[in-house]
């Protein structure tokens, strides 16, 4: 299946190409040896920022309907320096006009007032915030348009553990058909914030297709069957443990498996 892939139309040519990536450097060695979380990681693609390597961003929620998004550089490689940062003020109740304050760190001219507001909707989507109170979205450096019958999922990436981890509002959309710019909704506690550099993947996309399934019971034969089967397995994944250098036992039997059928193996 062939997905087409398009920059972020505010911001082309910036950002890491999305790509798959079954490793988890966090997680302990134990989980480093399991092919089914590998697969889980692996799934989709990651998306990253429309970033250059020199460029930073981070977006916070104060709390109160109050947001604050920074944007800082490193154009010498060893320090990175602010160069602005937004205030973006929610009404009280919900009623009223969202208030945005621009603060520089640098020397600026009147126009860079204008020119830093565009830059932050490189990067977020303003109107978005406070959908629920604490939620921001950041936007990615690539989307994508899916063949007839898919959709694309939008989602955290999977199985990054470290704490904090901001919860994440999954959507799916039909882009097949409709035009979607990649879009991550996180929703943050008072406090909290976010940061996206160049190499730090911002989210994971999948893609699904929109058949309808039907769950269908297995008749007593297949039942049966079945735990034949899976008696089989665990007793060959049994006879085929190995020991790591640490001294964890593991057995590689699920994933020869694996590759022997994507193979085209009996």
């Amino acid at each position: 299946m062939e997905v087409k892939l398009f920059p972020n139309p505010r911001r082309p040519g910036f950002g890491v190409r999305p790509k798959r990536e079954a490793q988890r450097p966090m997680l302990p060695q134990h989980a480093r040896h399991c092919p089914v979380l590998e697969a889980g990681s692996a799934a989709g693609f990651m998306v990253y920022p429309p970033l250059a390597a020199h460029e930073l961003f981070q977006v916070g929620y104060e709390g109160e309907g109050r947001y604050l998004f920074d944007y800082s550089v490193n154009a010498t490689g060893k320090k990175w320096e602010p160069v602005f940062s937004i205030t973006y003020q929610l009404a009280v109740g919900g009623l009223g006009a969202r208030k945005e304050e621009v603060k520089f760190h640098i020397e600026a001219t009147p126009e860079s007032v204008a020119t830093a507001g565009m830059m932050a909707r490189m990067f977020i989507a303003v109107d978005d915030i406070g959908t629920p109170a604490g939620a921001v979205t950041l936007r990615g450096a690539h989307n994508f348009q899916t063949p007839k019958g898919w959709d694309t999922l939008y989602t955290s990436i999977f199985n990054m553990i470290e704490r904090p981890a901001a919860p994440a509002l999954v959507i799916r959309v039909e882009t097949d058909w409709y035009v979607h710019d990649s879009e991550f909704r996180y929703v943050l506690q008072p406090g909290e914030s976010m940061s996206a550099s160049h190499n730090l993947p911002i989210g994971q996309v999948l893609f699904v297709p929109r058949e309808e399934i039907t769950l269908v019971d297995g008749t007593d034969a297949e039942i049966a069957e079945r735990q034949k089967t899976s008696q089989e397995f665990f007793d060959a994944k049994a006879a085929s443990k190995v020991k790591t250098p640490y001294g964890l036992e593991q057995s590689p039997h699920y994933l020869r498996k694996s590759r022997e059928k994507n193979s085209g193996g009996a």
